[in-house]
């Protein structure tokens, strides 16, 4: 077998049973080629879910607490590629401000009450504070000449997936003409009457 490497995007989010099977499916395929490789797996984001699980339920579905996580090896991502990219001292300094906030907030240091609930303060060039369309100066900043150039590779996240679908609503009723839509064919149906 030629692969020296698996690299499985979004792993925290899935449940340790995946991860599990993925592991005993290699070593059934394996176990004839290479007899050394039985005691070696396979190879951060949400916590995978876990239908009306409780927090333990969640917490013992995680990739960490398979029997098979003791043979992983972590690898961090630890260099900026972002902040190559700088053009001026000036853009380098803001980028590197905006890391280390996103930073904190990943790591959890931000100030927090014993809990762990806290505020986190926005950075003030990320706020829109005076606009009477506070979506529309979004999507303006974010798409700037939007018609114009519709392929710009910037996402704009949001907390909920309602939130993200008023998003992508409002920029569709920017854009002229008639929206179609396109469905695969293993889409849910809305109603029953559409079955």
């Amino acid at each position: 077998m030629e692969t020296k490497l698996i690299v499985w995007d979004e792993a925290p989010m899935m449940n340790r049973f995946w991860f599990e099977s993925f592991d005993h499916t290699l070593r059934d395929l394996m176990r004839f080629q290479c007899v050394d490789i039985f005691d070696k797996p396979f190879g951060g984001k949400i916590l995978p879910a876990i239908r009306n699980g409780s927090g333990e339920d969640v917490v013992i579905a995680t990739i960490n607490s398979s029997n098979i996580w003791r043979s992983c090896k972590v690898l961090r991502l630890t260099h900026n590629m972002r902040l190559s990219t700088a053009k001026t001292n000036e853009c380098e300094n803001e980028i590197k401000e905006f890391a280390n906030w996103i930073l904190k907030i990943g790591d959890g240091d931000m100030d927090s009450n014993e809990n762990g609930e806290g505020n986190i303060d926005i950075l003030d060039d990320l706020l829109i504070t005076h606009s009477d369309k506070p979506l529309l100066s979004l999507v303006d900043f974010v798409y700037p000449d939007i018609l114009q150039n519709m392929k710009t590779n910037r996402p704009i996240l949001a907390p909920t997936l309602e939130a993200g679908q008023q998003v992508n609503e409002f920029i569709l009723s920017l854009i002229p003409g008639d929206e179609k839509q396109y469905l695969s064919y293993d889409a849910p149906c809305d109603s029953d009457e559409d079955a």
